[in-house]
């Protein structure tokens, strides 16, 4: 099937990193022992819901999709505990793919949440051919420099009992914090299943660079951990030279799910400098600090929208918990920083 000039695709997110707009571009179907994570592949849309009818746009804009429309995404893997489990390895013979995020990531879903509504299914077209060969997320992965050291930034590290925490508007938080006082910050998401909004939201908030694991050519982290420490490694390089002087890292979902959070944990955890706990509600800070065993610097999300959150986080595990989603907190996240981290790199100048 060939594709030039002839027909529309929509890219989404986890396209951003490829040049697609390409002279000689063809959707060629493969058998599906062939297939693999991170492959471009393209589908038709086959269903949309009233409420799941978007796709996210590789500017992080979102765009609705209508019946019969070619959408290009990546084969990959899904493991929310909220939302939807789905897989490419679980695509039946009627070539049926899910799309598991609005970013593109593309498997056949296994298990989602009855409150989520239906996914917009399509069917599969074929894998995406540019000059004759198959296009993959990892064939267009940025190297690290050449003479980029090992990853020493100073880290605030954002982690989450679950999806939906808080960790976004507290990374946003943190990014705003530390620039006002004088930091050049990079902001990162470095596990999770694709969604570009998420480091968009640092970029707003005054970050210098955003990354994320698309651009280490990973759909999701649900991976194995040796491709994901191989993969985030070369973010882990061009992070670090980039300019900034700190980085604030959110990890997607909890470190004790299955997208590769304590491989993160071990890659950088000796430049975590702050950790930020968003937690669903108190007795998840409980569960979290006792299963994971780590203690964080302060709780922020669900569980400290009230005081009487706080006070209990407080009681059940002593640790402080403020609402970020108040202005009038953001001081005390401020001040904290200020101890934690050194001047920042502007007010040195």
């Amino acid at each position: 099937m060939s594709t030039a000039a002839a027909v529309r695709f929509t890219p989404t997110t986890v396209t951003r990193i490829a040049d697609l707009d390409h002279a000689h571009t063809d959707v060629v179907p493969i058998p599906p022992d062939r297939w693999d994570t991170g492959d471009y592949v393209v589908g038709r849309v086959r269903t949309v819901s009233r409420a799941l009818r978007q796709v996210e746009l590789p500017n992080g804009r979102m765009a609705e999709v209508a019946l019969g429309e070619l959408v290009v995404g990546a084969l990959g893997r899904r493991a929310a505990t909220l939302e939807a489990v789905g897989d490419w390895r679980d695509v039946a013979a009627d070539g049926v793919l899910h799309l598991l995020t609005s970013a593109g990531l593309l498997g056949r879903a296994t298990s989602t949440s009855p409150f989520l509504p239906p996914l917009v299914s399509l069917d599969y077209v074929g894998h995406l051919h540019l000059d004759g060969l198959p296009s993959r997320m990892s064939d267009w992965v940025v190297p690290a420099p050449a003479d980029a050291n090992p990853f020493d930034l100073p880290v605030v590290l954002v982690i989450g009992t679950s999806m939906s925490a808080g960790k976004t508007e507290s990374a946003k938080v943190a990014v705003a914090r530390l620039r006002d006082l004088g930091h050049v910050v990079v902001g990162a998401k470095l596990t999770g299943a694709a969604r570009f909004r998420d480091p968009l939201a640092m970029w707003d908030a005054g970050a210098t660079a955003v990354f994320d694991f698309v651009d280490a050519g990973l759909p999701s982290t649900a991976v194995p951990e040796q491709q994901y420490r191989d993969a985030i490694t070369v973010v882990l390089a061009r992070m670090g030279a980039c300019g900034a002087d700190v980085a604030v890292v959110e990890a997607g979902a909890s470190p004790l799910e299955e997208y590769n959070g304590a491989a993160l944990a071990a890659l950088i955890g000796a430049q975590v400098r702050f950790t930020l706990l968003c937690a669903s509600d108190p007795y998840a800070v409980a569960g979290l600090v006792a299963a994971f065993g780590t203690r964080p610097d302060l709780v922020a999300g669900g569980a400290a929208n009230t005081t009487a959150g706080a006070r209990l986080v407080e009681r059940l595990t002593g640790l402080r918990a403020v609402n970020l989603q108040d202005p009038s907190t953001h001081v005390v996240l401020e001040q904290m920083l200020a101890e934690r981290l050194p001047t920042g790199r502007i007010l040195r100048t």
